[in-house]
């Protein structure tokens, strides 16, 4: 377990997720769709969940991408995912992506996450610069970027775009202290 806050915890994605994972892809496709088209595509069978499960856990422990578990602890259901990755060991640089489900979402559970993460990517994976790259009609992860000390760098046009969306994308950095 990475950490632990109210009744959530953090941890590293592992094969026992599989079959939640697919559940919580299929549960919030329609939430999920826009940002987060290609895990979709990878989770919408178990079979296909353990797939993706067991090469995200190969990545993690290979230092390739990290993907993280949000976990309500009673329930062990799966409550959200966050990426640590387009990792650079030479610039000590990786970019967040996250996600929440539905009845979760607006609760701050997704920033108090990305707290944790934040200081776990600075003092044991020795990251330097972290980023995180958000659609602006995103309101509510540019809110939680924000929230955690990212600023604005720049607006990016030609990076992933919500189909039907114009295509600006805010960078928002968070450096070592």
């Amino acid at each position: 377990m990475i950490a632990q806050f109210d009744t959530f915890e953090i941890n590293p994605i592992h094969s026992g997720d599989a079959w939640k994972l697919c559940d919580f892809i299929i549960a919030n496709q329609d939430r999920l769709q826009r940002y987060f088209p290609k895990t979709i595509a990878q989770n919408l069978t178990p079979t296909l969940s353990e797939i993706f499960v067991n090469k995200k856990a190969k990545q993690f422990k290979n230092k390739e991408e990290f993907l993280f578990t949000l976990k309500h602890i009673q329930t062990r259901e799966i409550s959200g995912i966050i990426y640590i990755k387009d990792l650079n060991w030479s610039t000590n640089q990786g970019e967040f992506a996250y996600c929440i489900g539905y009845t979760f979402k607006g609760k701050g559970i997704t920033t108090k996450a990305i707290k944790f993460l934040i200081e776990y990517a600075f003092t044991e994976l020795h990251l330097k610069t972290l980023k995180i790259i958000v659609h602006n009609t995103n309101k509510s992860s540019i809110k939680v970027a924000k929230t955690n000390g990212f600023k604005w760098i720049k607006t990016l046009e030609n990076e992933f775009t919500p189909i039907g969306e114009n295509p600006l994308n805010m960078e928002l950095y968070k450096l070592f202290k």
